[in-house]
């Protein structure tokens, strides 16, 4: 058991959906028991971005496909982002997104707000506003596109933002890529069709940009800032000093993510996967992902989110600049992240950490991200003895695909449980796909948060 008062081995007894007791435990008569040996129990897994697609284009996922696709990756609670058809930028269509989980879902989930240039009120309705911090769950923050990536959410304009920032209430996320640096660099791309072009295009420094100006906003009203998906040594080695788990001065405070994708793949695995590896921000270089590591190691980066964002293969062949950007990813991020824990790039606490308790502090989200007394019974049961080989055809995305596929992996899990309850279960050897336990809307709730 990877607990917050270390690693050994023994029992969990579970209560009404928490964790009662731990130790060397003897099961009463009507219990059930869950026999675990050779196993690691880990808290389950909190996934900060992904893109379920739900409303408008459920033809690729759809809440419910998407919350079995995370319990089958050991991902017990996710935050969805709301660049959908129609995007999500009002109180009106948040209930709608919450209802619809409430009723599809099997883990437990929360909503990003959609900021645009004119719909303050909207997000003043959700979230609050200046020093009034409205709470209501399954309502996680706001999300800011400060550069285009896919959807009709931009906001570019420095006079906007200043009234984002200065206007509203709790956590703001952001796509950080400069939109002006963005149009000019594509008018020297457009005629290539290379997948090397994608990084050339949307660079480092485009990030950098846009960073730079988001931490400056932050700083200067006193926000709490979180920046996502950082994919560049420029950026990450940058945001040191800056970045950190605890409130800065004048209430000011910072955080960071990665993916598995950018600390896994580099120009090389784009050169052989072309498209299938386009998103953005892109993945970059091997020096990048050698800084990210740095960077995650010494706490400049937080916590590790997937940025899942499914696209059918049929999309991602038309190649480049026509394929979308996007992937899947949680279905394989935990063990993409054991698997590197297995290799000696970081310790299987580490994944703990950046994958479950970081994730849980810096959303606020009370009893979640670790095993102790009186913690939310969110938990997953993994194998790290043995591998399996990422196959397209085991996914439970609706696209049907994996960015991993044919990759050896260790840490799959075997059993995924949301507030005590078995969800998901898995035998490497007989049925590696899996089983989905429980119907849809049986198990999960809206994530309460306080940032």
């Amino acid at each position: 058991m990877v607990t917050e008062n270390g690693t050994y081995g023994g029992d969990c007894r579970i209560d009404d959906g928490r964790i009662v007791e731990l130790g060397e435990l003897t099961a009463a008569s009507d219990e059930k028991v869950i026999e675990a040996s050779g196993l690691h129990l880990l808290p389950g897994v909190i996934d900060p971005q992904v893109h379920f697609r739900e409303p408008g284009r459920t033809e690729l996922e759809n809440l419910e496909s998407g919350s079995k696709a995370a319990a089958s990756g050991g991902v017990t609670s996710f935050l969805d982002m709301p660049n959908n058809i129609p995007a999500v930028t009002t109180l009106s269509a948040m209930k709608d997104k919450l209802q619809s989980a409430a009723s599809s879902c099997v883990v437990n989930h929360g909503f990003f707000i959609g900021a645009c240039a004119d719909n303050i009120d909207d997000l003043q309705e959700s979230v609050g506003g200046p020093g009034e911090r409205i709470n209501i769950p399954g309502i996680c923050g706001i999300k800011i596109f400060m550069g285009s990536s896919t959807g009709d959410l931009l906001v570019d304009d420095v006079t906007a933002l200043e009234r984002i920032f200065s206007e509203t209430a709790g956590l703001i996320a952001v796509h950080a890529e400069d939109e002006e640096r963005l149009t000019h660099r594509f008018e020297l791309m457009k005629e290539r069709t290379d997948m090397a072009a994608h990084a050339e295009w949307r660079d480092s420094e485009t990030a950098l940009i846009a960073t730079k100006l988001a931490v400056n906003m932050a700083q200067k009203h006193g926000r709490r800032l979180h920046v996502l998906h950082l994919s560049s040594a420029l950026e990450a080695d940058w945001l040191e000093g800056i970045t950190n788990l605890d409130m800065g001065e004048g209430g000011t405070w910072i955080t960071t993510e990665t993916l598995p994708q950018y600390l896994t793949f580099d120009q090389h695995d784009v050169d052989m996967l072309g498209t299938r590896l386009k998103m953005n921000p892109p993945i970059r270089y091997d020096n990048d992902k050698d800084i990210l590591w740095k960077r995650i190691h010494d706490g400049t980066i937080q916590c590790i989110a997937t940025d899942h964002a499914p696209h059918s293969l049929d999309a991602k062949s038309k190649g480049w600049p026509e394929a979308p950007s996007g992937m899947p990813g949680v279905e394989t991020s935990l063990p993409v992240m054991l698997t590197h824990s297995v290799n000696g790039k970081c310790t299987i606490e580490d994944v703990v950490l950046w994958m479950s308790t970081n994730v849980a502090r810096i959303y606020g989200i009370d009893n979640k991200g670790a095993i102790a007394v009186g913690a939310d019974a969110d938990l997953v049961l993994v194998d790290m003895h043995n591998s399996m080989v990422v196959n397209d055809d085991n996914a439970w995305t609706k696209v049907g695909w994996n960015p991993f596929n044919g990759r050896e992996l260790f840490g799959w899990p075997i059993m995924t449980l949301v507030s005590g309850v078995p969800v998901f279960e898995r035998n490497l050897a007989t049925d590696p796909k899996g089983s989905i336990l429980v119907s849809p809307g049986q198990t999960g709730s809206a994530l309460k948060m306080n940032r």
